[in-house]
């Protein structure tokens, strides 16, 4: 059975489908919204030549309604002076040039002349220009001064009313009517208008906030990456630096041993070629997907010791305690590594040839210990930071600092130099 088409385009049998939500406004709205954007750029680039425009098409009305006559049509006395009627056409006309810079003072000139044109019964039509000036000063002024505008508008018609009989009704309603209208359409713009610029003001700081904090972490994320290149950097070149001072050593006796260390200095300067790469890579703006590998953690502890043997200096890996069943974060035991290996790199920097090192990883109820000693002497040993020429010991305490742990470095009273970080558990209170 074939379905009927209705007039509506739609089947018999099918419900007609509800309209988008994202309809296009009506054509004559774009128009007219076309159109007061057009004006208000017109305005914001030439005010002059807008208010001329604008003050000599209400000249131009008033005097057609003196030169037509069309002020007799509302008139109560049709036999007014006509000079006195141009003039005062002209008075309630020509001071709208003003009327931005000095609303009160034209509405303030405006009303002896509209008392003067109830007063002889002319009432020109051009008076209801006064609720030009009284509309900006509703927009732009206090509201106690749009009610005494409202009173300089009504009064003089008031008291043309008293004057004669029977204008109550239609002229004065109609002024307090044309008022009203005027005010609450100012206050409405106003309101509009306030809101749009809060909300822009609202937009801007939303957009400040935001670049400061995309500088806030450009800036940590710079001091993280300088702290890790100081890491990875000191501590392979202080290898390399060993290794090549014995395999110059060993060459002269043993020319295998100057081989085994060529062979280490290449494989050192490959991981750390590597590592600066993985580090470098986060500051390209494009880049294919790169080689990833995990960070160091206490597992890689004894490939950073063996790596340190090979340089030259003895060390020695003492564990103590029961590791917790759960394993620490990723960030906390690259903490630990990055501490102990710029503990090494100062001690293969500053203790000198015939110098030993220790590493003691304590765990206990409460947290974890790391503490490196080395037996260095103490006129030659100093760290980075005493020395002015680096950052490592500052490094270290921001590394514990970031998880409410402390860095104590100091000399030992028999010679050399200990470095102590401590770390509570990351359930524990601060």
């Amino acid at each position: 059975m074939r379905h009927r088409r209705r007039a509506d385009g739609v089947e018999d049998g099918t419900r007609p489908r509800p309209a988008s939500p994202t309809a296009a406004p009506a054509p004559l709205t774009q128009h007219l919204q076309a159109l007061l954007q057009r004006l208000r750029a017109f305005d914001s680039r030439r005010p002059l030549l807008w208010d001329l425009t604008v003050t000599a098409f209400w000249v131009v009305f008033a005097v057609l309604d003196y030169s037509t006559g069309g002020w007799r049509t509302v008139a109560r006395n049709t036999a007014a002076p006509e000079p006195l009627v141009l003039l005062m056409s002209l008075c309630f006309s020509v001071p709208l040039f003003w009327r931005r810079s000095h609303p009160v003072t034209v509405l303030a000139l405006m009303t002896p002349v509209s008392l003067v044109n109830i007063w002889t019964g002319a009432i020109v039509q051009a008076a209801f220009l006064q609720l030009i000036p009284a509309y900006t000063i509703g927009l732009r002024l206090p509201l106690r001064t749009l009610v005494l505008s409202g009173f300089l508008t009504c009064l003089p018609v008031a008291a043309g009313a008293i004057r004669i009989t029977g204008t109550a009704d239609r002229q004065l309603v109609s002024y307090l009517w044309g008022f009203a209208v005027v005010a609450l359409l100012a206050i409405a713009v106003r309101t509009r208008r306030e809101h749009t610029e809060a909300l822009v003001e609202r937009a801007h700081r939303l957009e400040r906030e935001r670049d400061q904090q995309a500088q806030l972490a450009a800036a940590a994320e710079r001091a993280r990456i300088a702290r890790e290149m100081h890491d990875i950097i000191g501590h392979n070149l202080s290898v390399i630096t060993g290794l090549a001072d014995g395999g110059a050593y060993a060459a002269a006796k043993n020319p295998e041993r100057a081989s085994q260390a060529l062979e280490a200095i290449g494989t050192t300067s490959r991981q750390a070629l590597a590592e600066l790469r993985r580090t470098l890579g986060v500051l390209r703006e494009a880049a294919p997907t790169p080689e990833l590998s995990p960070q160091p953690s206490l597992a890689d502890l004894d490939a950073l010791l063996n790596g340190v043997r090979e340089a030259g200096l003895p060390v020695r890996l003492v564990v103590q305690g029961d590791p917790p069943r759960a394993p620490s974060s990723p960030g906390r035991q690259l903490a630990v590594y990055r501490v102990v290996q710029e503990s090494l790199t100062n001690t293969l920097k500053h203790a000198g040839p015939e110098a030993t090192a220790e590493v003691t990883v304590t765990y206990t109820s409460t947290g974890l210990e790391v503490l490196t000693t080395d037996t260095g002497g103490r006129s030659t040993h100093l760290p980075c930071d005493e020395a002015g020429t680096g950052r490592g010991i500052s490094g270290m305490r921001e590394r514990a600092t970031l998880y409410d742990g402390t860095i104590e470095a100091g000399p030992l009273p028999a010679g050399g130099w200990r470095t102590r970080l401590r770390l509570p558990l990351e359930d524990a209170p601060p």
